[in-house]
């Protein structure tokens, strides 16, 4: 009813598919290191093509928005008097001593 360790083992070791082994020259080793890393370069490039973009994009969403709020805060402060211009409500607001 019950399997032992060692049956276990000597089953799956049966069973287990095999790993396959290559064996290659020096010269082919280095020509597939050199592919290799052509790809992981090729692949670092097109990952910092997408980065500056999606930066670039950002940068321009947060000029926008920078922008738009400079607008708003000039069209809610209120507008300065402008020279040679006097207006009753700042000479009654005047604290006596």
């Amino acid at each position: 009813m019950y399997t032992s360790l060692l049956d276990t083992l000597v089953a799956e070791s049966f069973f287990s598919p095999m790993r396959s082994v290559y064996v290659v020259s020096d010269s082919q080793l280095e020509e597939i290191k050199l592919k290799q890393r052509k790809e992981e370069l090729d692949k670092l490039e097109a990952s910092r093509k997408r980065l500056e973009a999606t930066y670039q994009s950002r940068i321009k969403i947060i000029d926008e928005r920078e922008h738009e709020l400079q607008e708003e805060l000039k069209a809610l402060t209120p507008a300065e008097n402008k020279p040679g211009e006097s207006t009753k409500e700042t000479k009654n607001c005047a604290v006596k001593a």
